[in-house]
């Protein structure tokens, strides 16, 4: 991939060239996760993230019981619940994620466009 962005710089001219250096290099991953609980839906995932932590300390706290526990039946009390809060609180983990490479496709898409509308 190195390849082909050198590649895509020795082809742009000087203007082109300036655009992307304006645009700057890709933001870190730990900043495209921060940037998940900005901008207009940044409360949703503030929501999401605070549910997803809450369902996993009680996950663990379920799971605490669950190895604790003498009897049959109550093991399963409480290994039922722990297993189904520390699920789903990967899932609403991993629901997340895919907004991160969308993000990344809209800058590019961006991108994309100011150079179309430096060529017009």
């Amino acid at each position: 991939m190195r390849d082909f962005d050198a590649l895509m710089k020795e082809t742009l001219d000087a203007e082109e060239r300036e655009l992307l250096a304006q645009m700057g290099e890709e933001p870190g991953w730990f900043s495209q996760i921060f940037g998940l609980f900005t901008g207009k839906i940044g409360w949703t995932n503030i929501v999401l993230a605070i549910t997803q932590a809450v369902m996993f300390i009680a996950g663990i706290w379920a799971a605490v019981h669950f190895f604790n526990a003498t009897e049959p039946l109550e093991a399963l009390r409480w290994g039922l619940p722990a297993a189904v809060l520390m699920i789903l609180a990967a899932v609403i983990k991993l629901s997340m994620l895919p907004v991160v490479y969308v993000n990344r496709v809209l800058r590019e898409v961006k991108l994309l466009q100011l150079q179309l509308a430096q060529k017009h």
